[in-house]
């Protein structure tokens, strides 16, 4: 069984002005990329995942269960969104009571619900933090805290919006590290973000959302093979990608070493 699937979903904020219109997609653990211009729809899809919003048409199924069949906590339980922005998410006064919270709504008992608490802000490596103010903390540290705070309910689908805005090097490895981590545990992780490069790095598909349609899905080689696609969609390659072009490789290169690996075997046209 698939863990999510998507049914001739359509969505409007306004009466026919529709933002997405018949999507139709299915996921298992793959770990998978939405990528597409701002407007596109795709915060708005996760937020139908997440139960946040409601379709007009179609049907969201997560482990074969109609999410019309959960409230929004409940379906908590399965589905972690962590915002594009934790300004949003956050408002705890201390960084282990907002990490605490999530498993705490979810009835897990207290002394449970600290030891999650604490594993996920190891996870971001923030546990030295834990009596802090988490709006005394920089974007990027706020950020990693959002993150603890789905980590420590422990669902089986993860969602990140824009997870690497404000991130330095070292908090792009963390993040980069936990998806390693949650890959191998066998979770369902679903990223939107503009960064490329991020995409490339660690996710097997990508889906492109082009005004409120699937315009393309599939494994992620092959969408960052699809030049006109992407400018169509006002999206580039990433970086490795767009090097290797330029020096006429003939593979599509999406990492550091897919770009070694092709260039040491391969002789630039005279």
């Amino acid at each position: 069984m698939d863990t999510l699937v998507v049914k001739n979903l359509s969505f409007a904020y306004q009466p026919g002005i529709e933002v997405l219109k018949e999507i139709n997609l299915s996921f298992t653990n793959c770990p998978t990329a939405i990528i597409g211009q701002n407007g596109a729809g795709k915060t708005t899809f996760v937020k139908l995942l997440k139960g946040l919003l409601q379709p007009i048409q179609g049907d969201i199924l997560v482990k074969g269960k109609n999410t019309k069949e959960y409230s929004v906590a409940s379906l908590t339980k399965h589905i972690g969104l962590i915002f594009q922005n934790p300004n949003d998410q956050i408002f705890k006064s201390n960084v282990l009571d907002e990490v605490m919270f999530g498993p705490l709504n979810l009835k897990i008992d207290l002394e449970e619900a600290r030891e999650n608490a604490l594993e996920a802000l190891k996870q971001v490596q923030m546990e030295d933090k834990i009596k802090d103010n988490p709006y005394d903390l920089s974007l990027a540290e706020r950020k990693l805290i959002s993150i603890a705070s789905v980590l420590a309910m422990k669902p089986d689908i993860i969602i990140f919006d824009e997870p690497t805005i404000a991130q330095d090097y070292r908090g792009m490895e963390i993040i980069k590290k936990i998806i390693y981590e949650l890959k191998s545990q066998n979770k369902l992780i679903i990223t939107i973000t503009h960064d490329m490069d991020f995409v490339a790095d660690n996710f097997s598909r990508v889906i492109i959302f082009q005004k409120g349609r699937v315009i393309l899905d599939g494994f992620t080689k092959d969408a960052f093979s699809q030049k006109d696609i992407l400018r169509n969609s006002f999206l580039e390659q990433p970086h490795i990608t767009q090097l290797g072009r330029k020096l006429l490789i003939p593979e599509t290169i999406l990492t550091i070493e897919d770009f070694i690996r092709n260039f040491k075997s391969f002789t630039i046209p005279s």
